[in-house]
């Protein structure tokens, strides 16, 4: 019916991916141009297009259901799109999807079925539709215990999206400290959390700059003690100066409270990612020039 170099021909056409192209071929007998045409109509074609842009903008988002609790990110090229309705519909199914199918892998969460065919297929058409590159990014599912509460905090409508999970009754202090977190950013909830490798690669930072300040090499080596206190204390969230009572830290509030830390996450959008820069003007001219 079709052969290998079908699907390659296909694809160098459309710039879709293999997997797809050959679904076209099968959809079409192994008619290229009529593949071309149903690549195109399902939005694939289009979409593997704006492969190789960057996708650095977007939502994060936090649904709580009962004892579960997925927070998501899903990214656009602009902002402008992010606060597009149907962009902000697609978040919230893909995070209810997940969070009705108690689903732990991103491949198994491509496959959830929607009302819009699977999340995949729902991702290529909202592509087709919008015309930018979107990215489904990340997602982490959570699961408590009945005698542990959620915290949820959400900053500038999903630029950054914080959960907390406490030992606990009180919903309030849960939610302070998911403020705290979005706000500080801790890298280590626990002190105990950070490795042996970071650890010995701050103090060696500490020891240099110390040398650097003019201490003698004994000097800085007993001041490495110190300094490693208040990295602790601006690194780790149990540690940090609380944002609401910067007078006491996490551990202090969440002891005054009744409450224990079980867990937090922080999604800010586009983190990590690298983000054009290009200058405008430059474009412009790099095209006249070819």
């Amino acid at each position: 019916m079709f052969n290998i170099n079908d699907v390659k021909d296909l694809r160098e056409k459309t710039g879709a991916g293999m997997l797809d192209c050959k679904k076209a071929l099968e959809e079409t007998k192994g008619d290229v141009e009529k593949a071309i045409d149903w690549l195109r109509e399902k939005g694939i074609s289009t979409a593997a297009k704006k492969e190789s842009r960057i996708a650095a903008e977007g939502l994060t988002d936090i649904i709580i259901d009962g004892n579960k609790a997925v927070i998501i990110e899903v990214n656009s090229e602009t902002d402008f799109v992010a606060k597009n309705e149907h962009f902000q519909e697609f978040v919230q199914v893909v995070a209810k999807t997940i969070l009705d199918n108690n689903c732990n892998s991103y491949e198994e969460a491509l496959e959830l079925k929607t009302d819009r065919g699977t999340i995949s297929e729902y991702l290529v058409a909202l592509i087709a539709q919008i015309g930018e590159k979107l990215s489904f990014r990340r997602f982490e599912l959570f699961e408590k215990a009945d005698d542990e509460v959620f915290g949820r905090y959400i900053h500038l409508g999903g630029k950054i999206s914080a959960l907390t999970v406490l030992k606990g009754k009180d919903e309030e202090v849960a939610k302070d400290v998911a403020m705290h977190v979005a706000a500080m950013n801790p890298r280590y909830l626990r002190r105990e959390d950070v490795t042996e490798e970071d650890l010995e690669r701050e103090k060696h930072i500490i020891k240099e700059q110390a040398i650097n300040e003019g201490k003698t090499p004994e000097i800085a080596e007993k001041m490495v003690t110190g300094r490693i206190a208040k990295f602790y204390k601006e690194e780790c969230l149990l540690e940090q100066a609380f944002v609401k009572n910067p007078d006491e830290d996490v551990k202090t509030y969440l002891k005054n409270n009744d409450s224990e830390l079980k867990t937090a996450i922080r999604y800010a959008v586009g983190e990590g990612i690298q983000k054009r820069t290009d200058d405008f003007a430059e474009e412009v001219m790099s095209q006249i020039k070819s």
